[in-house]
């Protein structure tokens, strides 16, 4: 009997055994990292497509929701009329995926310079979720929900 378990998995495939495909996983983290190149960038059209058309946010100090995609751009492209050379950097992000529904957590820092005259150089850091919905084969982001952390 232990000849028998020992040559059946010897000569079982290994595919039985691999674990689930993390691809969809990285399809989701590689799209909010695109989505933080496009605001590097000030490209607000790419941006502009990987978010759902019913997007919403809650920003680091806002009290209350911000609802819609055109709200969105809008305050980005005024945020980004102030700032110049923002990087941010994701850290620790778990991906949970149910179905056409995936969520990210993580940490993150970023900074870059005011557009003032001394161009000062600001620094941030918070903790976030981002919810994504797959539409068409995409996912696109339709909520994120900001914490500043001190």
């Amino acid at each position: 009997m232990k000849f028998l378990l020992a040559s059946w998995l010897l000569f079982t495939p290994l595919l039985a055994f691999e674990q689930p495909s993390d691809e969809p996983a990285q399809q989701v983290l590689d799209t909010l990292t695109e989505m933080w190149d496009a605001i590097e960038k000030g490209d607000l059209e790419r941006y502009a497509s990987r978010l759902h058309p019913d997007y919403s946010a809650f920003g680091e100090t806002d009290t209350y929701r911000a609802d819609g995609k055109d709200l969105e751009l809008r305050s980005l492209a005024s945020y980004l009329a102030r700032v110049r050379g923002v990087h941010t950097e994701m850290h620790q992000p778990k991906v949970n995926i149910r179905g056409d529904v995936a969520w990210v957590t993580y940490y993150w820092t970023d900074e870059g310079y005011r557009r003032d005259t001394a161009g000062t150089r600001f620094t941030s850091r918070g903790k976030s979720t981002r919810i994504f919905v797959k539409v068409d084969g995409l996912w696109l982001c339709i909520h994120g929900h900001f914490t500043s952390v001190d």
